[in-house]
């Protein structure tokens, strides 16, 4: 499976619809490495995940994954999962045994197989949260908006695996020093809430956020 850090422009245009769109969903990638999105709609109240045919979510190129391998269950507005010894292998939320409420962001792992359960309705409340606490477009000084959008340049028109760009090429495309970008993107970070994440994860998700609400756009790249 690639690194989080590496995906193309395409999966994180889709990704970011299926955000706007509201419904919680599934996002994982076959053994040919392209992106599946699973939409958990509101007429949905039982998905089944295995390598049998009539799964829900068939995995059928994992050889790790039972027939029936585990439940995913609507309770209210939440989603839990459950294997409930269906498996011989065990299904884990964030690396430990499953453990019932999903919550946004929580990684399963089916087999050999790696599900990233997004619930973009919480996501929303808290970035109208943050939003109400200052971080905007109006927010974002000039010298840091024309670092995300060279951050976010390699997205441009790209179908092929990218990378934010690094701070090497953000700083010769705004002719700054090294220090002057980490800076900026540090700034960007904590305005941003995404300083907490692993290092190769808070560029995509701020390459995300940048995109999805605005502040940088594609006429932008």
């Amino acid at each position: 499976m690639p690194d989080q850090g590496v995906q193309s422009a395409a999966d994180l245009k889709q990704q970011i619809e299926a955000e706007r769109a509201g419904v919680p969903f599934l996002v994982y990638r076959d053994a040919e490495q392209h992106q599946h999105l699973f939409l958990l709609s509101d007429e949905l109240e039982r998905v089944t995940v295995g390598r049998g045919s009539s799964s829900d979510i068939w995995l059928d190129w994992d050889s790790e994954v039972s027939r029936v391998h585990a439940e995913l269950g609507r309770t209210g507005d939440s989603w839990t999962v459950a294997d409930d010894g269906l498996s011989r292998n065990g299904s884990y939320v964030n690396g430990e045994r499953v453990r019932g409420r999903l919550l946004d962001a929580d990684v399963l792992r089916i087999g050999s197989t790696l599900m990233t359960f997004r619930q973009p309705r919480q996501t929303t409340i808290a970035e109208t949260s943050v939003a109400a606490d200052g971080v905007s477009r109006a927010s974002v000084s000039d010298a840091q908006r024309r670092v995300l959008v060279a951050l976010c340049r390699p997205f441009k028109d790209s179908n092929g695996y990218v990378t934010p760009a690094t701070n090497q090429q953000i700083a010769d495309e705004l002719f700054l020093s090294i220090d002057a970008v980490k800076t900026h993107l540090r700034a960007l970070f904590g305005k941003f809430e995404v300083e907490d994440l692993p290092q190769n994860q808070k560029r995509v998700r701020l390459v995300e956020l940048a995109l999805k609400n605005g502040i940088v756009s594609p006429r932008d790249l």
